[in-house]
């Protein structure tokens, strides 16, 4: 294990938290097609009991290393609130979810990439579309032992485990198909309006079929999927700045004008854009909500 905990330790990124630190683990081949990063979060309890967890197009795995349990509610005042055991998958959100931020203070994951959560579940990416699924649903007796290695195990050796644990688990080839491939690559930071149409002829699948494929893959529909993106890139235009024009802002990332950005911005994320500044907080897709 000495050589593969000197390769995790050459791609670890540490980077400051309140109170702690955030952990980045970019992975090697053949996973890092398939996988952002594996990541640790270790930080004092925020200020904010719950946050509001924004759509970004991809799946994640989430594994609470302080507490085996993690509550998840649909909506901001939803009487729906869900307790699961300590790991589960989210899937790939199309609105906006509220999470227990008071009881994930250490806690880890991995940041799938668009469509790359999809090898190593037996079930289609769409089955966990604006889900979550406790991971011992999914990898039975096996969701706990890795849970219980991370555990033990120190900071890079779990950057490690995980890393393998998704290996192990790889039910499908870790590569995607094709036609999800290019359109992928083509629907990369967001499209304007008609690219779904063009890319749907380039692949050379009926429309029908092409839909069918990436919903399996990456748990969305093409259009709703690259809706998600063209947010993404105005969310990322917006994070940091404060004063923004969201005319100049709707433009360069493709709306037809501002009110059609403002239309998707409360879709996404249940607030205006000025709301939106007014609440952000650290973190690029966590909205923290007030208690």
């Amino acid at each position: 294990m000495g050589r593969a905990a000197s390769d995790t330790a050459d791609r670890v990124l540490t980077l400051p938290a309140p109170g702690g630190r955030a952990v980045f683990y970019l992975p090697q081949p053949p996973l890092s097609g398939l996988v952002q990063s594996i990541w640790l979060y270790e930080a004092a309890a925020p200020a904010h009991a719950r946050e509001r967890v924004l759509p970004s197009g991809t799946m994640q795995l989430i594994i609470n290393l302080r507490e085996d349990r993690l509550q998840v509610s649909d909506r901001v005042d939803s009487g729906r609130s869900m307790m699961f055991p300590g790991s589960l998958i989210s899937g790939a959100y199309a609105r906006p979810f509220v999470i227990d931020a008071v009881h994930q203070s250490s806690i880890m994951g991995v940041a799938f990439r668009p469509g790359g959560a999809f090898p190593f579940f037996d079930s289609p990416a769409n089955e966990f579309r604006d889900e979550h699924v406790s991971l011992d649903t999914l990898w039975g007796a096996g969701a706990s032992d890795l849970r219980e290695q991370l555990l033990e195990a120190a900071t890079p050796a779990r950057l490690h485990i995980l890393a393998q644990a998704l290996l192990a688990r790889a039910t499908k080839p870790l590569t995607r198909r094709p036609a999800v491939a290019f359109a992928l690559k083509a629907f990369r930071g967001g499209v304007p309006a008609g690219t779904v149409g063009d890319v749907t002829e380039q692949v050379g699948l009926s429309p029908r079929r092409f839909i069918q494929l990436f919903s399996e893959e990456v748990g969305l529909t093409p259009k709703l999927f690259c809706r998600i993106q063209r947010f993404q890139k105005a969310l990322r235009a917006a994070h940091r700045r404060e004063e923004i024009d969201w005319a100049e802002v709707a433009a360069a990332c493709g709306y037809f004008d501002q009110s059609h950005l403002i239309h998707d911005f409360r879709a996404f994320t249940d607030v205006s854009p000025s709301a939106y500044l007014s609440q952000r907080g650290e973190h690029l897709n966590h909205l923290p909500l007030p208690d």
